[in-house]
């Protein structure tokens, strides 16, 4: 699996993780805080900046 694999790995657990914290009434914040997340992955892919992306990946695998 390449980079760019596993950051879209993570995007879609982060979004599943959204649908979760958005189902509970204190995990707006949260929600949030992954959405911002993939916001900025999703403009380092559109990019290509690499090292942009190796830190997004980082960021979304500490998403719990």
């Amino acid at each position: 699996m390449n980079l760019i694999e596993a950051l879209q790995s993570e995007l879609n657990r982060c979004r599943e993780l959204i649908k979760l914290y958005e189902s509970i009434p204190t995990g707006m914040f949260a929600s949030i805080m992954i959405k911002k997340e993939i916001e900025l992955a999703e403009k380092a892919i559109a990019c290509g900046d690499m090292v942009e992306i190796y830190k997004c990946h980082e960021n979304l695998r500490k998403c719990e």
